[in-house]
């Protein structure tokens, strides 16, 4: 059980064999480009702690504005150096430290459809300015499996890109800007379309979890979702650069189950006691990933659903703090 922040914290950044014998092989130092967003302070916490128990002297950088003050004395305290930098200013960009490995983890979803102009922005032209300031580093980069269209049984990478909304477009764009670079300068690239990492803060499943809880109703017109584990989406972004290529790879980055919305919600209900309410009918397609090629190079994520569940919902019982952002899941015409 799961009972405070500190202890989510020390989970997710917990590194497995793999990462410790991921992080021995770099030759170089590493960094993480907007590490304060929701994934990137435990990201760089795992990158640390893997690089300290394989006994190598690399140093991890983490790059954000860092507007949460407290978030940077952790980071700080864990051995991150924190670079402070708004990415969105070219001179900032090009002032950041030589680095031999960069994770890409910045970009914007929520607010979208208020100011599009800065979704672009930070979607498209700030991986353009990352590709120019970091041609010779080798770049695993986060995108999104909002870049494919609904479907039945889930995306693989041979499919065709169908965005729906400016935020899938801009993921998509941002997804050029690291391919026409990857053949332009020949900088080994690997994109990671992520479809849905979780943790007790933030996710698909703790919003369904919360409104059976709640006693609200459930919507499932988006009948199906993926779910990983936030843990087991880090490690798997620092055990990718072996995947980096040109032109670049591509791999969906998700949980190997199709996850029924109004199923999870009923388990949700037998560890409240309560029977949960549905609102809608579900779809006949959803905004699903197929990620076999992930679990054949990574291996099954250490985390399974009905444990996500559990942990949830002890930490909702408990009345756990929350990011307080709504995931948009159910979102079906691409405004965010």
């Amino acid at each position: 059980m799961i009972r405070t922040i500190a202890e989510l914290e020390e989970r997710l950044s917990r590194p497995s064999a793999a990462d410790v014998e991921a992080m021995a092989r770099l030759d170089g130092d590493l960094m993480i480009l907007g590490v304060g967003g929701k994934m990137g302070p435990t990201l760089a916490m795992r990158a640390r702690r893997a690089m300290d128990e394989a006994g190598v002297r690399r140093r991890v950088y983490g790059v954000a504005r860092f507007t949460d003050a407290e978030a940077h004395e952790r980071m700080a305290e864990a051995g991150i150096e924190c670079v402070q930098a708004d990415l969105l200013d070219r001179a900032q960009i090009e002032a950041l430290p030589e680095c031999e490995y960069v994770i890409h983890a910045a970009g914007r979803k929520f607010g979208s459809t208020a100011d599009p102009s800065l979704t672009w922005a930070m979607n498209v032209l700030v991986p353009a300015m990352v590709c120019e300031r970091f041609r010779q580093s080798k770049i695993v980069a986060f995108s999104s499996g909002n870049v494919y269209a609904f479907s039945r049984y889930g995306a693989t990478e041979q499919d065709a890109p169908v965005p729906v909304g400016e935020y899938a477009w801009t993921g998509l764009g941002r997804e050029r800007m690291f391919e026409y670079h990857a053949k332009r300068n020949g900088t080994p690239t690997v994109l990671l379309r992520l479809n849905y990492a979780q943790e007790l803060r933030y996710g698909v499943l703790l919003e369904i979890g919360a409104k059976v809880f709640e006693r609200r109703p459930v919507d499932v017109t988006m009948g199906a979702v993926n779910a990983i584990w936030q843990g087991d989406a880090n490690s798997a972004a620092l055990r990718a650069f072996p995947l980096a290529a040109t032109p670049a790879a591509i791999v969906n980055l998700a949980g190997p189950e199709t996850l029924s919305v109004r199923t999870v919600a009923q388990r949700f209900g037998r560890h409240f006691g309560v029977t949960p309410e549905f609102t809608g009918q579900e779809a006949p397609d959803a905004l699903l990933n197929d990620a076999g090629l992930c679990h054949r190079v990574f291996g099954y994520p250490s985390v399974t659903p009905d444990e996500m569940i559990e942990w949830m919902a002890q930490w909702i019982g408990l009345g756990g703090a929350t990011h307080g952002k709504p995931t948009g899941f159910m979102t079906r015409d691409g405004k965010f």
